[in-house]
């Protein structure tokens, strides 16, 4: 299981929740429950298969700057699942 913490300022703002919901419906296969006094997302996985750049951008689209808290998984990190070609 991957598990992933985001702050993110402003989440308790007016309807930014449900603006949210509406991003993250798109990401298949994640889990996340949204601590609203604390304004933190907590996310998980059992594979890893949406990538921080694809979670970034559905939380700056409500209009939201993510900070991932603690050690980002490896298996999340943008530019592991391809290969350069030679």
């Amino acid at each position: 299981m991957i598990e992933l913490e985001v702050y993110a300022v402003g989440l308790r703002e007016s309807d930014n929740i449900l603006k949210l919901g509406h991003q993250l419906e798109a990401l298949p296969g994640i889990r996340y429950q949204v601590d609203s006094n604390h304004d933190i997302i907590y996310f998980e996985m059992d594979e890893p298969i949406v990538t921080l750049h694809q979670i970034r951008g559905a939380v700056e689209r409500i209009g939201i700057e993510p900070r991932f808290v603690g050690e980002i998984p490896s298996d999340l990190e943008v530019g592991t699942r391809t290969q350069k070609l030679e």
